[in-house]
């Protein structure tokens, strides 16, 4: 069986519920999809950020204890190869997405995101758009 790990903005249109990712996570099953610990800190932030914090930090606790969450350590290598490789390249990628790829890479998950330009970038990503028509 397939397992995926979901980037932050999939995980922010989950919460909005948009796209019917609802239907798409169960379909996968929900213990086949995976967030990364970046994507907690990123969504942590944006409750903070917002303007409903405590409304969205319960949000994000909950949501957050709904997935399993994939420790960036193990994917540590991957994520100081690619930087490399793309620095040499002039085709650098944010540190937080990097982190997020090579987690996905690292631990042979499918990567959902919209952001499918950006990740392409990295060897031996699989990338899966859930919000594309």
């Amino acid at each position: 069986m397939k397992k995926f790990l979901l980037d932050t903005n999939i995980c922010v249109y989950f919460l909005k519920g948009l796209y019917q990712l609802d239907k798409k996570i169960e379909a996968a099953g929900l213990g086949n999809c995976f967030i990364s610990e970046i994507t907690v800190a990123e969504l942590k932030f944006g409750a903070e950020a917002s303007e409903h914090k405590e409304k969205n930090r319960k949000t994000v606790n909950e949501f957050v204890q709904t997935f399993g969450v994939v420790p960036v350590y193990g994917s540590l290598d991957v994520y100081a190869k690619e930087k490399a490789r793309l620095r040499k390249k002039g085709q650098p990628l944010d540190d937080f997405d990097l982190l997020i790829g090579a987690t996905a890479i690292s631990n042979d998950l499918i990567l959902v995101t919209r952001n499918t330009s950006d990740f392409e970038r990295l060897k031996g990503i699989e990338i899966k758009n859930w919000v594309a028509p």
